[in-house]
C-alpha cells in the first residue's frame, strides 16, 4: 500500500493544493442550529458567504489582505454594513468557526492535527449524492481533541478529494455538527469585485 493510499486525508489535501478557487452550497446542522449558505473561496484566502437560512440575504466577505470582514445583514452592499475582525462573534458560525479559517484546507489541517494524536480508518466506498465517496474516520487517542472535536467522519469525493459530508463529535460521542456540501464547482470564474468590500 502506498503512503498516498494509506493516508486519504493527505491525498485529499494534495488535491486541494491545486485548487485556486471553489464554490459550494453548505448545509450544516447540530443540536441547536441549522444553516444553509452559498460559500465562495479564492486563494490566498478570500471568502464570501451568502446566507440562505437563517438570516436570508445576509452576506459576509473576508479579505485576507486587510484581515477584515465586511457584513451586510440585509444583502450585499446594502445599508447597514459593518467592518469587523475575524475574531468578532458576529462573523463566526454558531459552533464558533471563524470566517478566516472556514475553507476546506482549514478542515483538513484540523483533521491532520487529530491524526497526529489518534488513528485513521478508511471504510468502504459509498454512494453520496450520486458520487462515489470514501468514508474515513479520524479519532483522537484517549481524550485528545482538536478544539471540541474528538472524532471526525468524512465522506471524500473519489474524483476531487473534497468532502461531500463531514460530521464532528466530542469525546463523549455527542454530535457537534454535521455538514453536507453540494453543487461543488472547482476553479469557477468570479466576476471583478466579487470579493469586494
Amino acid at each position: 500500500m502506498s503512503a498516498d493510499s494509506a493516508n486519504p486525508i493527505q491525498r485529499a489535501l494534495d488535491h486541494y493544493r491545486d485548487v485556486a478557487a471553489y464554490q459550494v452550497t453548505v448545509k450544516s446542522s447540530g443540536v441547536a442550529h441549522s444553516e444553509i449558505l452559498r460559500y465562495y473561496f479564492k486563494r490566498p484566502g478570500y471568502v464570501r458567504m451568502e446566507f440562505v437560512r437563517p438570516f436570508n440575504g445576509a452576506v459576509i466577505v473576508y479579505d485576507p489582505v486587510s484581515r477584515q470582514v465586511r457584513l451586510w445583514p440585509l444583502g450585499y452592499r446594502s445599508f447597514p454594513a459593518f467592518t469587523l475582525s475575524p475574531e468578532n462573534r458576529l462573523t463566526q458560525s454558531q459552533t464558533g468557526q471563524r470566517v478566516d479559517r472556514s475553507d476546506v484546507g482549514a478542515l483538513y489541517r484540523n483533521v491532520q492535527a487529530l491524526q497526529e494524536h489518534g488513528r485513521t480508518e478508511s471504510g468502504a466506498i459509498e454512494q453520496l449524492g450520486g458520487k462515489e465517496a470514501l468514508h474515513v474516520t479520524v479519532e483522537g487517542n484517549g481524550g485528545f481533541s482538536v478544539g471540541a472535536v474528538h472524532r471526525y467522519q468524512l465522506w471524500l469525493d473519489q474524483a476531487t478529494g473534497f468532502p461531500l459530508k463531514v460530521s464532528s463529535h466530542d469525546a463523549a460521542g455527542n454530535l457537534i455538527e454535521e455538514v453536507e456540501m453540494e453543487g461543488l464547482q472547482i476553479n469557477p470564474g468570479f466576476p471583478d469585485g466579487f470579493f469586494g468590500q
